[in-house]
């Protein structure tokens, strides 16, 4: 049995943070990077969060913000994991171990040099993310997932997961996978359909 986190990503309204709770997601992803369709002001995201149990971890994805920036919406979003998905450095990524909250660290993949590059990251867990040269990840782009190896720490794995090849991505054995635009029914809107059959196809392989 493969015991894999479900973290859905992109959340920006209550109706689609619960419904993904209520289906089984580990992880509800909301993201602070101004220029992505999927934005969502950190004191709207505070509201929706204050409205979710506390078993449910959050994370909030930021794109080369600040030390200052960060720090302030871990407190008002009562943030469990910061995801870093820009181009911070693995000394900025460690300013974090001290705070009561894990990071990921986002890499987007060409080819295996770029997987190596987890090396260089003490972070609690590596996001592998499809590489776009214009984007910051959403794109719904997948890569070659053959390539992904082994890598000695939690590997949270994105780009382009959706009903149909969900199971194909639990059954590397990865600690987790990013899901968002493959479930949604516009940027930052869920398709529950889409999201009910996620869950459904890949239920047999979590317990």
């Amino acid at each position: 049995m493969l015991i894999v986190k479900v973290k859905i990503c992109g959340i920006t309204n209550y109706e689609d943070a619960k419904t993904a709770m209520d289906m089984g997601a580990d992880l509800l992803g909301f993201n602070f990077y101004p220029k992505s369709p999927r934005f969502i002001a950190p004191e709207k995201a505070a509201d929706i969060i204050s409205k979710l149990p506390g078993f449910i971890d959050i994370a909030g994805l930021f794109v080369n913000a600040s030390y200052e920036q960060i720090r302030e919406t871990i407190d008002e979003c009562q943030l469990d994991w910061v995801q870093l998905h820009g181009d911070e450095s693995p000394k900025f990524c460690s300013a974090f171990l001290s705070l009561n909250v894990k990071t990921m660290k986002a890499l987007r993949v060409k080819d295996k040099k770029d997987i190596k590059k987890a090396d260089s990251y003490f972070t609690d867990a590596i996001l592998l993310d499809a590489f776009n040269p214009e984007k910051y990840g959403g794109t719904g782009l997948t890569f070659d997932w053959n390539i992904v190896g082994h890598i000695g720490k939690r590997v949270f794995l994105a780009g382009g997961i959706n009903p149909d090849n969900a199971v194909a991505a639990v059954e590397l054995g990865v600690y987790g996978i990013d899901v968002c635009s493959g479930i949604e029914a516009e940027p930052g809107k869920k398709d529950h359909k889409k999201m009910k059959k996620l869950f459904e196809n890949i239920q047999h392989l979590r317990g």
